[in-house]
């Protein structure tokens, strides 16, 4: 038995499609899920398309987030900056109308590169991407200069999530990408060899107020490379799922939403597959991101969370593994925009 029949009732996707029909609605050919990149993101019209990358590289000590996203009437670029127990930033550049940010059309399509307060650039090298980002900070100009690896063989998650035929998402999620570079503020330079990274890609026409939870988390763990991949809410009723684990570069596709437990920010989480034994964790925060915009037209309530990932995880066609501490975040955000 395939891992996707063994863990989810979910339509691989094997060969390159359109996201959207001429007239830019859901292709429902296009629903589906891909271990590597295959939808051609042929979006139209204006108002509620929403375009981002999102990358996080962390180390056992520092972490840093890098975001170019366009959604139609503004573009919003970031770079998040996390010394555990210490320093923390956000610089953040809201451009109107997304004057002068540039996203490719689909993953793979070409590189992306911002100007201005926030200055990033998302390159595809050989063997990987680079990340580079510049901003200023309290403690002098930050330049970031990362190379996030995908490993040959390596399989990512991609999957469609169809709301409907004028409202879907498209998400490419990449864990457990090993990572090296360095990020130098002011005079400091901050090595981030042996660290790990996740993209999320995103592509999609939104409705206007959505909640999610993601999690997320990479390393080394119980002999093996794991990368854990986690959504809720915002899939619920729609057939699909983002959920997968990855094992020494090998996908498991979870068709299950699954039981987030939490009430307290800070205190622990539980994730676990409620018609299985094939996910059951405790995240355990230690560094709370809060961040809260409210214009009335545009609301962003973001609790997310990092700290370290414990329990029992258990991949198709492996024993079931342990995880220990295993670093990532777990987050909880509400969107009207």
């Amino acid at each position: 038995m395939s891992t996707h029949e063994a863990s989810t009732h979910e339509r691989e996707i094997t060969e390159p499609i359109d996201l959207c029909t001429p007239a830019g609605r859901l292709d429902p050919a296009a629903v589906g899920w891909s271990r590597t990149p295959l939808h051609r993101c042929n979006l139209r019209g204006w108002g509620r398309t929403k375009r981002w990358e999102y990358w996080c590289v962390m180390t056992p000590t520092h972490l840093i987030a890098v975001t170019v996203s366009d959604i139609d009437y503004l573009g919003l670029n970031s770079v998040y900056f996390l010394e555990y127990g210490g320093r923390e930033f956000t610089r953040t550049s809201m451009v109107p109308f997304a004057r002068g940010v540039r996203l490719p059309q689909s993953l793979g399509d070409g590189d992306v590169a911002v100007r201005g307060p926030v200055t990033a650039e998302i390159l595809r090298e050989e063997g990987g991407t680079r990340l580079r980002a510049r901003c200023a900070t309290p403690g002098g100009p930050l330049v970031a200069d990362l190379l996030v690896a995908l490993p040959p063989g390596h399989e990512t998650l991609s999957v469609v999530i169809p709301w409907s035929e004028r409202r879907f998402q498209y998400t490419s999620k990449h864990t457990a990408r090993p990572a090296e570079g360095t990020v130098r503020i002011g005079s400091a330079e901050i090595d981030f060899g042996g660290g790990w990274g996740v993209l999320d890609h995103g592509r999609g026409r939104w409705p206007y107020d959505t909640v999610w939870n993601w999690g997320a988390a990479s390393g080394r763990t119980g002999g093996h490379v794991v990368g854990l991949q986690f959504g809720g809410k915002w899939t619920a009723g729609t057939g699909m799922t983002e959920n997968a684990l990855c094992v020494d570069g090998r996908l498991t596709k979870i068709g299950e939403e699954l039981d987030w437990e939490y009430s307290d920010f800070l205190a622990p989480w539980t994730v676990r597959t409620p018609e299985s034994d094939r996910v059951d964790l405790t995240f355990t925060p230690f560094h709370e991101r809060a961040d809260r915009t409210d214009t009335g037209l545009i609301l962003n309530d973001t609790h997310q969370c990092f700290g370290r990932y414990s329990g029992i995880i258990r991949p198709h066609g492996c024993p079931p593994i342990e995880v220990d501490g295993l670093l990532g975040w777990a987050e909880q955000v509400h969107m009207r925009w």
